[in-house]
């Protein structure tokens, strides 16, 4: 939990369909949803802000801590809306951004088509300098090779520049060169260097991730510079905090300079809160679904911990499948995430089948239901024609939907092709969107050696609960979880993340030759930098430092990540590290490999401020059958036919109270859809425990 000194802190998420805002005060949350302001993204936040004091019955001037997730990032490197970017690198190196690996993400795809690189070829310029793998300098930087390239982005009116020499991971100090020499021909020129945004081995991740860095730097800088202005213009004066795709939460300034690491913010927020549910309930095996009007998250907890990683890839082109996407070096809260959120869109495909995303419709023009230009049918179109939403109810009201305008995009688009009615079109849609998202599960599941019937599922956002009884249906999963809020889950995610950052940089050191006070030196650096980042969100509480090592066989390609229960090292230190390594790859693999040598190639040194204590919510058992207080027609998947289904007001529902599917159990921002075959009863906490019958 964020460190505030006062008791009003308000969480912000803007996603392509909604912006989504909750207000904590004194531990009794408002919260709203307001239309994504595509225009001035700033906009959607000053409504929402507004709408959330007011219901609070708080002054804006008494918010004590604003923290903010953005899909900005994101959303520029997918949709290419980024800076005027060029790259400089070493002489050589030039098209390493189009070589990529030799990894083929369709093997025996003869037509294969790879991303195109984020920077194009004309805009990357080579120098004339060499550091070796060991950090030694084998040519110094020539200045005079660098002059071209300098004039050349003086006179291309470009408004950001990355520079990614080969090996700067090991030793940065020619990419402060050329900084330097940038700097003083073009004076206020945005400069993103690898060795400070990602000093990771590997040149074509490092080099896409600085490129990435410096190719939505300006926007974003631009963006929060606008943000903070404009907040304080309406007396919100407190500091303003961003959530990272680490999971943690750091200064808008670091944010502005580090913007790569906000790729993925919104979806960590989901995962942090998805944990602390978990934590509250006591529960080990988690699967996170958080499914948006734009996208669809799946995230694996375990141990009440979301599962992380030190590289993820944004904008897969083909599929979504690995290796087609462009690689980013940074830690993140590791998910799968697809097209398929309330907005995507349902189309027809060449072999006469219906398709579901990944386009969207987002919040301009938005579904067809919404009757503001949008004439594709949607998924939430499809959820209105088969008596999952209200029409007059949906967002509390704030946004009438017309069965009309989704019966006639459905018609005209997919049941007048296929020779189905609207419903029968919804129906398919929903079916494919749900079959989309199982197998994402699936798959995520068996990547990661676990078996997904174990897991039990917690939903949110704005249409999760919608989905989640019929995705546990095709994924075999028993039960699931609605906690209270879940409309807005990542924004109170925000609210629940601690002050953190992790530093990670490569740096090979062999155990057989271990180099302790080497290791002592580098671990104090990324300690200290970890430390910086997130000083001015901690309290007195002593920080929770976190050191993790990547580690492997000496000639393999991969390395598995080894956490370090101590923080010095010494001359026993090899062996114990040893043992650790060992253990975690017979783990792993089943067994460990004798007669090898063992390296380390990898360093993260985490820096959090401390989670609280929560209380253990204790399971209430079925008490008494809640009575709806309406019907409402609801198509049943298990009867494939409409029935008159009961429709619950969640606000009215006690702790013990059951409600039994088919029906639909509706709040402000969501509403959850309980299939014929679940039983949902309400915990002492709010939540929707939901268990197949």
């Amino acid at each position: 939990m964020t460190s505030a000194s006062g008791n009003c802190r308000v969480g912000v998420d803007i996603g392509g369909t909604f912006t989504d805002i909750a207000l904590d005060l004194d531990g009794t949350l408002h919260s709203t949803k307001v239309l994504t302001d595509y225009t001035a993204l700033e906009r959607a936040i000053l409504k929402g802000v507004k709408a959330v004091a007011e219901a609070a019955g708080i002054a804006l001037s008494d918010i004590d801590i604003l923290i903010h997730g953005t899909t900005l990032a994101t959303n520029a490197l997918i949709e290419r809306r980024g800076a005027k970017t060029a790259f400089i690198t070493t002489d050589g190196f030039r098209d390493v951004l189009e070589m990529r690996t030799e990894n083929r993400f369709e093997q025996y795809d003869l037509n294969i088509a790879l991303p195109p690189a984020l920077i194009e070829r004309a805009s990357r310029f080579t120098v004339r300098e060499r550091i070796n793998a060991a950090g030694e300098v084998l040519v110094p930087l020539d200045r005079a090779s660098l002059e071209p390239a300098v004039e050349a982005i003086a006179g291309g009116g470009y408004e950001s520049v990355a520079i990614g020499f080969i090996h700067a991971y090991a030793n940065g100090e020619h990419e402060r060169q050329a900084r330097e020499e940038l700097l003083a021909r073009i004076p206020g020129l945005s400069v993103s260097i690898s060795s400070e945004v990602s000093p990771q081995m590997r040149e074509f991740e490092r080099f896409n991730t600085v490129c990435a860095n410096a190719y939505v730097k300006p926007a974003i800088k631009s963006y929060l510079d606008r943000l903070v202005v404009s907040l304080k213009e309406i007396g919100v004066g407190c500091p303003v905090y961003m959530m990272h795709s680490g999971g943690g939460i750091v200064s808008v300034e670091s944010a502005a300079e580090f913007p790569v690491r906000l790729v993925e913010s919104g979806p960590a927020g989901g995962a942090i809160f998805a944990a602390d549910i978990a934590r509250r309930h006591g529960l080990d095996t988690i699967l996170s679904f958080d499914m948006g009007g734009t996208t669809a998250k799946i995230c694996l907890i375990e141990n009440q911990v979301p599962k992380t990683a030190k590289t993820f890839e944004v904008a897969r082109t083909y599929r979504f499948r690995k290796g087609s996407g462009m690689p980013i070096s940074i830690p993140v809260v590791e998910m799968v995430e697809i097209g398929a959120g309330g907005g995507s869109i349902a189309s027809i495909d060449v072999m006469r089948q219906i398709r579901v995303g990944p386009h969207s419709a987002a919040s301009e023009p938005g579904p067809a239901c919404y009757q503001r230009g949008g004439l594709k049918p949607t998924v939430t179109d499809a959820d209105l024609l088969l008596g999952k939403l209200d029409p007059d109810n949906f967002a509390g009201g704030a946004i009438p939907l017309s069965v009309d305008a989704s019966r006639e995009a459905m018609d005209r688009e997919i049941g007048g092709r296929l020779g189905l009615d609207a419903e029968g079109a919804a129906y398919g849609t929903c079916e494919m969107v749900d079959e989309n998202m199982a197998n994402a599960g699936r798959v995520h599941t068996v990547e990661n050696g676990k078996d997904i019937s174990d897991f039990t599922m917690i939903t949110f956002g704005g249409a999760g609960p919608l989905h989640a009884a019929r995705l546990c249906e095709k994924m075999g999963i028993s039960t699931f979880l609605v906690p209270p809020g879940a409309g807005v889950g990542s924004a109170i995610g925000f609210l629940r993340a601690p002050f953190g950052y992790e530093s990670v940089r490569s740096a090979v050191f062999n155990l057989s030759r271990f180099d302790s006070e080497g290791a002592n030196r580098l671990m104090a650096a990324m300690q200290s930098e970890a430390l910086g980042f997130v000083a001015g969100g901690l309290d007195a509480a002593d920080p929770v430092i976190e050191r993790t090592v990547f580690m492997r066989y000496a000639g393999q390609g991969w390395d598995i990540p080894v956490a370090l229960p101590f923080e010095h090292f010494d001359a026993t230190s090899a062996e114990r590290i040893v043992a650790l390594f060992e253990g975690a790859y017979a783990r792993f693999f089943g067994r460990a490999i004798e007669g090898l040598d063992i390296e380390i190639v990898s360093w993260a040194v985490k820096a959090s401020s401390p989670l609280p204590e929560v209380a253990r919510v204790e399971a209430v058992g079925r008490r008494r059958s809640a009575e709806p207080g309406k019907h409402r027609r609801l198509f049943d998947v298990g009867q494939r036919t409409f029935i008159e289904a009961g429709i619950h007001e969640r606000e009215t529902l006690s702790p013990g109270d059951v409600v039994s599917g088919p029906a639909v159990i509706v709040e402000r921002e969501t509403s959850t859809v309980l299939t014929s075959s679940f039983v949902a009863t309400v915990q002492a906490d709010g939540c929707l425990l939901v268990t197949r019958r």
